[in-house]
């Protein structure tokens, strides 16, 4: 028994999975004998089951998805309108035999975008796709390389166009997952779905389908489908395309939903009454069978809730409090799991994106990351955040606050004109200091030139040499300092208060008289000589 690929499906953004990774489950698979199949789950674009999904094989009129989704994303930019009425060109049924489907359209005819759309999707028809191809790109070989543009685009790298509707042609192939990836695209616009999912519908114009209602052919939910020999229709399906060439085998594009699980099946080469004689028709047998076995085997499990912490801290410094933060996940994770595996077989491991953190951390901060392991398999990796803030230190904080407070545009500018000013008052009080002193040294020297003067003046009247009256000579001529004890001056602070006073009252004799003369020149030098 093949051991099948499962994969998670997740609904949190931050879960990544690698795709194509071998599960450790084995499930019997489901008896299907489609040659290429994928079942996948739209939420999380996760397979969870698949057959050659990858092989390139003619896609049939599955083509015409493509074809009607670059004509909705026209009316969309603007570049159409579905009620604006084409004129068919008269290269419409290029490539049709008598056996292809058709809606009846003829060249000339003159029909709305929404007619064409319902032809193209409901009665299949060929030269609606031409007609389509003409109007939006002006020609069907430049529709074709849009087509293979836009496929590019949606990751498809097995698929290659070289018509507009699904003709057998060289070169013209796809493959089941490809065909995935164009019809997830297409089912996001709500006309595509409408479209597929009517059962009949009836044309305004009467020469459409010989005047008869268009049946949608898909049997999974139109019980008067032609294929609809055995009772077909599955109540949780919807959409999309059937198609059929002797090379492709019966294909069916389709979804379906149901407990929370919504899921595209595509069934490629598939036997029925005309490449088999068979009056079963496989390719809806085995789309149920893939919903069926999907739906009974597998469910949506929380395995990890955003609101329970994980038990791993992560230390924090200059933080308040303990110092640490407490990590969770950044979002519930859901898993699409087999029913018999619990939440339990999960295992979760945390890791730290730095070993150093530093305070504040607000809430929901992603800190680190998470693998996720079921069975010993790891399937992804998960965000852990911070669960609350994470405060700084009370002290870190309040001299952040000073910090913040000298850094004040309008608080620089005032302390740098304090400084300004400070400076320049004390670069003046120096300079004024200075030119003071000088002017006191400039006086002094004057008084000495002119006592200089007064006693040359003196000698010559007199004829003799004035006496010398100095400092030291008038202060301390004739004191006999031996004589004199510590107890006789008392304490030396007082002693130099004597000195002090005796020296201010010698400068006052010195001083000038308060006329601009100098003392000494009043003095009676004669009663000296005497």
């Amino acid at each position: 028994m093949k051991k099948l690929r499962i994969f998670p499906l997740i609904l949190a953004i931050c879960l990544v999975l690698a795709m194509g990774a071998p599960a450790a489950f084995a499930l019997e698979e489901p008896n299907i004998g489609a040659e290429a199949a994928v079942l996948v789950d739209v939420s999380s674009d996760s397979v969870i089951y698949s057959r050659a999904m990858d092989e390139k094989r003619a896609p049939a009129s599955l083509t015409k998805i493509m074809t009607a989704l670059l004509a909705l994303e026209a009316v969309e930019k603007g570049e159409a309108t579905l009620d604006e009425m084409i004129v068919a060109q008269d290269n419409c049924r290029q490539g049709l035999d008598e056996d292809s489907s058709t809606a009846g359209i003829v060249p000339g005819m003159s029909l709305s975008l929404n007619e064409l759309l319902y032809c193209t999707l409901l009665s299949s028809a060929n030269e609606a796709c031409n007609i389509i191809a003409a109007r939006l790109d002006g020609s069907i070989e430049a529709f074709v390389e849009h087509m293979n543009t836009r496929a590019q685009e949606l990751g498809c790298t097995n698929t290659h166009f070289v018509n507009t509707n699904g003709l057998p042609a060289d070169d013209h192939y796809s493959t089941a997952y490809d065909l995935y990836l164009i019809t997830k695209e297409a089912i996001k616009h709500p006309l595509f779905l409408e479209i597929c999912d009517t059962k009949s519908y009836q044309s305004v114009i009467p020469e459409i389908n010989n005047g008869k209602p268009m049946e949608n052919s898909n049997a999974l939910i139109n019980p008067n489908s032609p294929y609809n020999l055995n009772n077909y229709v599955y109540e949780y399906a919807s959409g999309v395309k059937t198609g059929y060439t002797r090379a492709a085998g019966y294909c069916l594009i389709s979804t379906a939903q149901k407990d929370g699980m919504h899921l595209v099946a595509v069934v490629l080469g598939c036997d029925g009454w005309l490449n088999a004689q068979i009056e079963e028709y496989k390719n809806f047998e085995d789309s149920i069978a893939l919903y069926n076995w999907a739906f009974d085997n597998f469910e949506y499990q929380t395995v990890i809730s955003a609101s329970e912490p994980l038990g791993k801290t992560a230390p924090i410094e200059n933080a308040a409090g303990k110092g640490v933060a407490i990590l969770k996940p950044e979002k519930n994770i859901e898993l699409l799991l087999p029913k018999d595996l619990t939440p339990d077989d999960v295992k979760v491991v945390p890791s730290l994106n730095s070993e150093t953190l530093e305070a504040p951390i607000p809430v929901g901060t992603i800190l680190g990351k998470a693998k996720v392991y079921i069975d010993g398999t790891e399937y992804g990796t998960i965000n852990l955040v911070t669960s609350e803030d994470v405060e700084l230190a009370g002290g870190i904080v309040f001299m952040q606050k000073l910090k913040a407070f000298f850094s004040q545009t309008w608080l620089i500018v005032l302390l740098s004109i304090v400084i300004i000013v400070g400076g320049s008052f004390l670069a003046l009080y120096l300079h004024y200091r200075h030119l003071k002193q000088e002017h006191i040294r400039k006086r002094r020297l004057m008084e000495q030139r002119r006592a200089e003067e007064e006693r040359k003046k003196w000698e010559e009247e007199h004829g003799v040499a004035e006496p010398d009256i100095s400092y030291e000579d008038d202060l301390y001529s004739g004191i006999d300092f031996s004589d004199i004890s510590k107890d006789d001056i008392g304490s030396s602070s007082e002693y130099e208060e004597e000195l002090m006073q005796e020296y201010e009252e010698e400068q006052d004799f010195r001083s000038y008289d308060g006329d601009g003369n100098d003392s000494l020149s009043d003095f009676d030098w004669d009663d000296i000589v005497k």
